[in-house]
């Protein structure tokens, strides 16, 4: 069996999203550009948001804003510009995010700050207006991209409390607008093969072996299958699915494969 996932693609209507406009976060990382690419391919209106304009845009994005979560100001002017040039979405996926506070010794009172600030409250701050648009319009779909780390601890403190605010706040946008036409879900990737494991890679080049014995598939996921479950939830195909946390993690979160092995020797 192949550990290349992705495949459903190849039996999804390509004009799914068709005359629908999709708001993405984050669209410039290794992630991001996964989701620009598979909702572009599907017949969608892409607009793409991120901090800076250091990498090339994307050929499938149709708008592109560039905005700091960490600065207030300029998000409100992208959510200001977003709905003047974009219209209110029809998508919104709240993909960005960031950490380096890896363990509880690693964190300062200004890393707590920055990885709440960004990964929580600068979220939040951007998605509240549109969300609202959306239901003021009747209909939307949202999808917010949380973590393993906000289900069980696997390091990162700051940013798992963040997360897990995340995963409460789409509870709360499914429950209180789903009679205004809004779903809200959350994905919670495990590791992805991204260019965000570059830095751990260059510290110990054994290090995706050494991930394959803590997931039941064997392997961490590729962007593509996250992808893919993001736009799943985005889709009619999901009509009757909002409040839901999905992990797509290769099995980290089923249960702890290592103890099978090491104790239970299966």
């Amino acid at each position: 069996m192949s550990d290349v996932g992705g495949g459903a693609s190849a039996v999804v209507s390509k004009a799914e999203f068709e005359g629908r406009t999709a708001v993405v976060t984050g669209a410039d990382g290794g992630l991001g550009s996964a989701i620009v690419a598979l909702l572009a391919e599907r017949g969608a209106r892409v607009v793409g948001c991120d901090q800076s304009n250091e990498t090339p845009a994307s050929p499938h994005l149709a708008s592109r804003h560039v905005f700091d979560l960490l600065d207030r100001a300029s998000v409100e002017t992208a959510i200001a510009e977003i709905l003047d040039r974009d219209g209110v979405p029809d998508i919104l996926i709240n993909n960005a995010g960031w950490t380096r506070a890896e363990t509880l010794g690693a964190l300062t009172a200004d890393r707590i700050e920055r990885e709440l600030d960004l990964n929580l409250t600068g979220v939040m701050t951007f998605a509240d207006p549109l969300i609202k648009a959306m239901a003021k319009r009747g209909a939307g779909s949202v999808v917010f991209i949380s973590s393993v780390n906000a289900i069980s601890h696997f390091g990162n403190p700051a940013y798992a409390a963040a997360k897990a605010g995340i995963n409460a706040y789409a509870k709360a946008v499914a429950v209180e607008l789903g009679r205004s036409g809004v779903r809200a879900n959350v994905v919670c990737p495990g590791s992805i093969r991204t260019a965000a494991w570059d830095h751990r890679l260059a510290k110990d080049p054994e290090i995706l072996a050494k991930l394959k014995r803590l997931y039941p598939l064997g392997r961490i996921v590729n962007a593509l299958e996250v992808a893919e479950a993001v736009a799943f939830l985005a889709s009619d195909r999901a009509s009757g699915v909002t409040g839901v946390v999905m992990p797509v993690d290769a099995g980290l979160t089923a249960g702890c494969l290592p103890f099978i092995d090491g104790i239970l020797g299966a």
